[in-house]
């Protein structure tokens, strides 16, 4: 079963686009668009579980430059 989460991105002023852009080519992110209000990107990612999901988020996203904070919020199916 594939694990999938909308990740929330807060970035520097004015990194928004540069961000959703850099973030948009990581493999297993479906989707990544910048938007307004407290979040300025917003990105739906998937993997194989949940620790894949994590190494995407920790290893990868969180380390394109821009970006001050992030918050994962993994979809659950209830």
């Amino acid at each position: 079963m594939v694990v999938q989460a909308y990740i929330l991105v807060q970035t520097n002023v004015g990194k928004a686009a540069e961000v959703a852009a850099k973030i948009g080519t990581i493999p297993g992110v479906t989707l990544a668009e910048d938007v307004t209000g407290p979040y300025d990107v917003i990105v739906r990612a998937e993997a194989a579980n949940v620790d894949e999901l994590g190494q995407l988020v920790v290893a990868k996203v969180q380390t394109v430059e821009g970006i001050t904070r992030t918050v994962t919020c993994p979809v659950v199916h209830i």
